[in-house]
């Protein structure tokens, strides 16, 4: 057993430890902090307070699943530490789980009555709450829904005179309209309705007629771009557009999903993503990713960016195009793309893949859940996942999912890393990542890969984030999220 004086000294090298945790938190180095409040809880495992930091750490990087396991292990630690609860009652909130997240707020306000704060952050969950009752008892049942898109024609609406932004000239979206579209949107400026929904309706039809699964073919001497997740911002977008060149037959794209949510420019970014789609469906490719959902763009800002920019109608449009995008794609016969990552069984094969009915929300468990929100790990097997949803994978999944289907590469996006991209898995995974300085503080590059056939060998390019109008990330997120960040 250690001495009453060895327990002294890791109490106080604990601390220190616990101070550097803090300052990486601050300097926004949130897996440098992770590390250091670990070495913490490894010298003290009973302190609450390193428990709880390192959960808001997890949080920081969307980990919510292990902020709620690190949060309840403080709780339990101390159960009247009022920020254990207050912790997990926000990752709770994150994963849009307002219930157990209101449970956790109640908590907070017993045990600290008087907290203006915890009552605030209270009366908004309460809020969330109420709302959500309301919306599941006035919702229609699946088989009854009707789609939205078959309700508008957009033809019946009038272009005011004085309108003098981008116009589509009858059923044809052209290269020169996306061009005065995007240069409206640089200088924010809106599109007329009329135009959005046109686009929207007819990247619709596009996206309804094609397998969850698409093949693409890339002949030789040509080459092939693989972006990740934009999240909104916009200014990124065009960016990558300058380095790499805009979408054509001859320089095509695939956007690997979650196009919106965080960022303040997601209406700009899908409109044109759309709009390129409708100019020439091979010159880009669009995958889900878990944000193109109804609970993600409810919490993270799209949805209300939605409403603040185009009308409510368009909420229930994007939310029943989103559902008719592809869940993954093939390239050359030997890359596999999709957002999230791979499944918690062995043996899945692409005709799997393809026999997906994906016409719905994502569920919570299976192959369409796995493939929007799995995340690689270094260790071997699978293991629980850090956000809660999907699981973990290790380099002999990915290595036995690959010989399977007779791949030789995956494809992922979901997670920020610092350079834009992260090659794991003894190099049959590259995660990439096409949103820098995510949310305007993680100080990471963004990334994008060109594949040239046939080799296709990746080619990685990194690149920084580009000044934007002062939008901050999240001015349209909901309220209650928006007092945790």
């Amino acid at each position: 057993m250690p001495t009453m004086a060895a327990e002294k000294s890791d109490a106080l090298l604990a601390e220190q430890i616990k101070q550097q945790a803090n300052e990486a938190f601050k300097a926004n180095k949130f897996s440098q902090a992770i590390d250091l409040y670990t070495k913490a809880i490894e010298l003290n495992g009973q302190n609450a307070v390193y428990w709880a930091n390192r959960a808001f750490s997890h949080a920081k990087l969307e980990e919510y699943g292990s902020a709620i396991q690190d949060a309840s292990r403080a709780i339990e630690i101390d159960p009247k530490y009022s920020k254990g609860y207050y912790r997990r009652g926000a990752a709770y909130l994150s994963m849009g789980k307002f219930k157990e997240a209101l449970k956790d707020f109640q908590q907070v306000k017993r045990i600290s009555p008087n907290d203006p704060d915890a009552s605030k952050k209270l009366k908004e969950c309460e809020k969330a709450v109420m709302r959500l009752k309301f919306e599941e008892a006035i919702s229609a049942p699946t088989s009854e829904q009707r789609s939205v898109a078959e309700s508008i024609d957009f033809q019946t609406i009038d272009v005011e005179p004085q309108y003098a932004g981008a116009r589509i000239e009858g059923d044809v979206i052209t290269l020169d309209f996306v061009k005065q579209m995007m240069d409206d949107f640089k200088n924010q400026k809106s599109l007329h309705k009329r135009y959005a929904f046109q686009i929207v309706l007819q990247t619709r039809e596009i996206l309804m007629a094609l397998p969850s699964l698409v093949d693409i073919n890339v002949p030789d001497g040509k080459h092939f771009t693989v972006c990740g997740d934009v999240h909104g911002q916009f200014f990124d977008l065009l960016n990558i557009f300058e380095l790499n060149g805009l979408p054509s037959d001859e320089n095509p794209y695939l956007f690997n999903g979650d196009f919106v949510d965080r960022g303040s420019f997601s209406v700009e970014v899908i409109l044109t993503l759309f709009a390129f789609k409708c100019m020439s469906p091979s010159a880009i490719h669009l995958s889900r990713g878990n944000h193109e959902s109804k609970s993600m763009n409810k919490i993270y800002g799209f949805e209300g960016e939605v409403r603040s920019k185009l009308s409510d109608k368009f909420v229930e449009l994007f939310a029943e195009v989103f559902c008719y995008l592809p869940l993954a794609h093939v390239i050359n016969e030997k890359i596999f793309v999709v957002h999230g990552g791979l499944f918690s069984t062995d043996g899945v094969k692409l005709s799997d893949i393809k026999a997906i009915d994906r016409f719905c929300e994502p569920p919570e468990e299976g192959l369409m859940c796995e493939i929007l929100w799995s995340d690689p790990q270094p260790n071997p097997g699978r293991g629980p996942s850090k956000r809660g949803v999907g699981l973990s994978f290790g380099g002999d999944v990915t290595k036995r999912f690959l010989k399977d289907n007779n791949l030789d590469l995956v494809v992922r996006s979901h997670e920020v890393k610092d350079e834009g991209y992260e090659i794991e898995h003894d190099g049959k995974l590259i995660t990439v990542f096409s949103a820098p300085n995510y949310c305007d503080q993680m100080g990471n590059k963004g990334a994008f890969i060109r594949f040239e056939a046939p080799s296709m060998e990746p080619k990685i390019v990194t690149f920084s984030a580009v000044p934007h109008p002062d939008v901050k990330p999240m001015a349209y997120a909901s309220n209650f999220l928006r007092m945790f960040n």
